[in-house]
């Protein structure tokens, strides 16, 4: 470890986490059980292998969750900040979805046909996001990937662009990033045998120029972006990035893709509606059915003309755009009663008011510590970054992260009470989150601090 770490001495460092990684397993016998079961049918013991990844010695297996809490087969109560990491963005179980999830359980599940009530989430998602043409799938990974087929064929081009430091889920083609400058596979992409960069271009977050000598020889059907980065350390927009950005597009003939699952933070609309954007389609997941596995993509008529002229020419059959769950009567149910009685503008006020708080209160801890940090907020959402800012794109977000010295952190807070997002350090606020918990959050973070930075 080196001596000094982002502000923090390497010897502190170790010893701070040493002693909360014990303190963690000693509390959590449980848990620690379940992580080390053997044979238990699960590939390395959990449901999906992502699990593994979280900073702590062994998750903490979970009984139940409720509102902005969540209480751990070993009894232990949690303020949860990562809220599934913005899946429970609108809190645990909130009461309008658990009626609708109960009412529709008694009526079937899935049909694989139009339901009751689907004209009032359409007209729900035209007044709330401005696109005219919505359409439903189940996670934003495949809203992403229907998405930007969809603008391959609808344009006739055969490239996508990316962000370098973006995050679209588990698509593969938008796993490209810049290594000294030059595109290639992300490195983490497992089994990909295909050199994606001959179908992707990627450029940094908010540089213009590079952008529109990547738009100039007119082979690029969709630009994809985040508004903000999000999963590489928050990156906000500079000012006028996104008038450069819709003006170059509309200029290269290039449709624009902004994914919202994140950004959905900003308030009812996202960032786009809160900032005047005007993207061709636009991607929401996680949240959007308040935790029931649901997303939406939407986009304008000339998206919706491109696609008439495609499917006039294309022989009925597999268009790998949806699956068959896709838009089935649980997922509407839940995502009517999400848009219509949780994601209101009350709720997001009472989220904004705390995230602001948070972030203070981090900020004012971040300076007692003398530590060379910042904070960044977007709406709900709320990250430290373990660096000096502002940051400007994804390389710069890269650079910023310490996992070793975030890793403790992690611990060290999930010992106190409070459970923030895995992968990086971003935390949300939900309507059900107090003034009390923020405060608690706060003054975890200061404690760890206090022992980091002495």
């Amino acid at each position: 470890m080196p001596e000094q770490l982002h502000g923090v001495t390497g010897a502190r460092l170790a010893a701070f986490a040493a002693e909360e990684r014990a303190r963690y397993t000693r509390a959590r016998p449980r848990s620690a059980a379940s992580a080390g079961a053997p044979g238990g049918g699960f590939y390395a013991g959990v449901p999906m292998h992502w699990m593994l990844d979280w900073p702590l010695p062994f998750a903490p297996v979970i009984a139940a969750g409720s509102g902005a809490t969540l209480t751990d087969i070993d009894g232990i109560e949690l303020t949860d900040f990562c809220l599934g990491d913005t899946g429970a963005m609108f809190g645990h179980s909130p009461p309008a979805v658990v009626r609708a999830l109960t009412a529709q359980a008694t009526r079937g599940l899935t049909y694989m046909l139009p339901t009751a009530g689907a004209e009032d989430v359409a007209r729900l998602l035209r007044e709330r996001f401005g696109l005219p043409y919505w359409q439903v799938a189940t996670t934003a990974s495949d809203a992403n990937r229907f998405a930007l087929r969809l603008t391959r064929a609808v344009t006739e081009r055969p490239k996508i662009l990316a962000m370098n430091g973006s995050y679209h889920g588990a698509v593969d083609e938008t796993y490209v990033g810049l290594e000294d400058g030059r595109p290639q596979n992300c490195p983490g992409l497992i089994g990909q045998f295909i050199d994606l960069t001959t179908a992707t271009e990627v450029v940094e977050f908010n540089d213009v120029a590079a952008l529109e000598r990547a738009l100039a020889a007119g082979d690029v059907a969709c630009v994809i972006t985040e508004p903000v980065l999000t999963n590489c350390c928050m990156v906000l927009p500079q000012a006028g990035y996104h008038a450069a950005l819709r003006r170059l597009t509309r200029a290269a003939g290039t449709l624009l893709l902004i994914d919202e699952t994140h950004t959905i933070s900003t308030g009812p609309g996202g960032y786009c509606r809160a900032h005047g954007l005007e993207p061709d389609l636009l991607v929401l997941g996680k949240p959007v059915a308040g935790g029931v596995p649901v997303s939406v993509w939407g986009f304008n008529a000339a998206v919706a003309a491109g696609w008439d002229r495609v499917r006039r020419r294309t022989p009925a059959g597999h268009s790998g755009l949806g699956t068959t769950l896709s838009g089935n009567a649980l997922a509407m149910a839940t995502l009517r009663a999400t848009l219509a009685e949780v994601m209101t503008p009350a709720a997001y006020a009472h989220m904004q008011t705390q995230a602001a708080r948070l972030a203070d209160g981090l900020s004012a801890a971040i300076a007692r510590g003398a530590l060379p940090w910042h904070v960044v907020r977007v709406g709900a959402r709320v990250e430290f970054i373990c660096a000096p800012g502002p940051l400007c794109n994804g390389s710069d977000g890269r650079r910023a992260r310490a996992p070793e010295l975030e890793q403790a952190i992690h611990v060290g807070l999930l010992n106190r009470g409070c459970l923030i997002t895995p992968f990086h350090n971003m935390m949300l606020v939900c309507p059900a989150t107090t003034a009390a918990q923020v405060d608690q959050l706060v003054g975890a973070f200061g404690d760890v601090l206090g022992a980091l930075a002495g």
